[in-house]
């Protein structure tokens, strides 16, 4: 159902951004204390739900939170209100994460542990409704890595310039890649949030790299220090088809 999918993908689409070194690195990102980014999601023109991006200073490190939750007609088919935590270390790697997950009549909890030491990502996913683990697994995992959340502060402390293509290193605790980034062109872009400066990339994590779906994903960051994502577009195959996530609120403190 392709209800089902949009606020999930939603959350993918905020965090497959994370690049290496071959991009030049300003060091960290001079992040606010306190930061909140609020998206409104489209599919294919019709309103589908919303995202809330915050990220927060922590001792030691940060912690970022995504809330994701469907609404108008998308929700009437099938409701969802996913609610992600992610633990960073002060070189935004991930370190840990959670997803607590109301998904129509399933309620699970999903927990991955990101051991540098050992260099393995620990994955489990845990019915709540059942009281019963339903999935494990463990991956390999380089020095520094990502989740699908935690990869877009990476790539946020990093300076941009169009016609660079690199690599990214993405885990969901599950399996391990390396993906390819395309910084593209410089535009301009208008939400309800403002009009906006922004380069635009492509990240190339579906088509069986870490997602098997086949789609297109976009990115328009500001083109300043803050490199915000202003902007984020898929275009899957029928019956799918586009979902874009737009920027519609910004807070700092």
């Amino acid at each position: 159902m392709p209800g089902s999918f949009i606020p999930r993908f939603a959350c993918a689409c905020l965090g497959l951004l994370a690049v290496t070194s071959s991009i030049s690195q300003t060091g960290p990102a001079p992040f606010p204390a306190h930061e909140t980014l609020s998206y409104g999601i489209e599919w294919r023109l019709i309103y589908a739900g919303n995202a809330r991006l915050s990220l927060d200073q922590k001792m030691g490190g940060w912690e970022s939170k995504l809330h994701i939750e469907s609404a108008g007609l998308v929700s009437k088919l099938y409701k969802l209100d996913d609610s992600d935590q992610v633990e960073l270390n002060d070189q935004f790697c991930t370190t840990a994460t959670s997803l607590d997950a109301f998904e129509r009549s399933r309620h699970r909890e999903t927990k991955v542990t990101y051991d540098i030491a050992r260099g393995k990502a620990s994955y489990v996913e845990r019915d709540l409704l059942k009281n019963a683990v339903s999935k494990t697994a463990e991956t390999d995992i380089p020095a520094c890595v990502n989740d699908i959340i935690g990869a877009i502060y990476k790539l946020r402390t990093m300076k941009l310039e169009p016609g660079q293509n690199v690599q990214l290193p993405l885990s969901d605790g599950k399996k391990s890649v390396t993906a390819r980034v395309e910084v593209q062109q410089r535009e301009q872009l208008k939400t309800k949030a403002g009009t906006f400066n922004t380069i635009r990339c492509e990240a190339f994590v579906f088509n069986g790299v870490l997602f098997a779906r086949k789609a297109e994903l976009m990115v328009w960051l500001t083109d300043d220090a803050r490199r915000i994502p202003v902007q984020i577009r898929a275009r899957l195959n029928f019956p799918v088809g586009s979902i874009t996530l737009s920027l519609e609120k910004e807070e700092h403190s």
